[in-house]
């Protein structure tokens, strides 16, 4: 079966730091531009999320909420990119950013994932605002990049919008229990990972306890590259040697293959 575009080398051999090289302790908060930074220091790739504001831009975030991460409430979608900017992430110097900022950052200097969170609650057809919004930030940009999403809607819109782009799946067991808002019948679609072809996806990124599921291993045995979540430590990175082409990781420092 036919693949989207293939993701470049180096996705397959730096690992991708998780949210960026984040340490709350040191004040270097998940997807702040600290973090991102430290991870382009550190050689490691970045992986990122994306939430939309309520006017319409990509916002570098990944609850839908904002309480756990700055002093204000509410979700992401409530407020316009003027007012998110002036949040301070709670224990760090840094503010919100918005996707063009972190992409200014990066400037091509290591691979960048990007994962674009559901905007349904549901997993189910997106309205293509913020696929929108990630397509107008790349537009421009030089680099090696790749998109994903836990909703194959967004893939879809996205293979639309920018083809020439990698683009891949966020993938699961879709537990009742981790995901108690999405249908029972649409989890049970969701965990046979059905769209993949559909998308023209060229990966996933799957829980990296579940990576010898039967719809993982015909992923595998197509061809497309498989990249798992969230290592934690090197007894887990040991634990999927010949399962995954590559890990996303944090609390721990792995190893960059060089």
């Amino acid at each position: 079966m036919s693949h989207g575009p293939a993701l470049p080398a180096p996705f397959l051999t730096a690992p991708l730091a998780h949210r960026g090289l984040h340490q709350k302790f040191s004040g270097c908060v998940e997807n702040s531009l600290s973090a991102i930074k430290a991870a382009i220091d550190a050689g490691y790739s970045v992986e990122i999320d994306v939430q939309m504001s309520r006017d319409g831009q990509a916002i570098v975030f990944h609850d839908d909420r904002l309480e756990r991460l700055t002093n204000l409430g509410g979700r992401v979608f409530d407020y316009d990119a003027g007012q998110l900017l002036g949040l301070r992430l709670r224990g760090s110097p840094d503010h919100i950013a918005t996707l063009p900022q972190a992409l200014t950052l990066i400037a091509g200097q290591v691979s960048l994932l990007i994962e674009i969170k559901d905007q349904t609650g549901v997993l189910g057809p997106s309205d293509g605002r913020l696929e929108h919004a990630v397509y107008e930030a790349l537009r421009n940009y030089q680099g090696p990049v790749a998109l994903m999403s836990f909703n194959p809607h967004a893939v879809s819109h996205m293979a639309k919008l920018c083809p020439q782009i990698p683009r891949g799946l966020t993938t699961d067991s879709f537990s009742p229990d981790e995901w108690p808002g999405v249908p029972k019948a649409r989890a049970d679609h969701l965990r046979q990972i059905a769209d993949y072809h559909d998308c023209s996806a060229s990966f996933i990124s799957h829980h990296w306890t579940d990576l010898a599921a039967p719809p993982v291993e015909k992923i595998r045995a197509s061809g497309g590259k498989i990249l798992c979540w969230t290592i934690r430590n090197r007894s887990e990175a040991t634990a999927v040697i010949g399962l995954a082409d590559n890990i996303t990781f944090e609390n721990y420092r792995p190893s960059v293959s060089k």
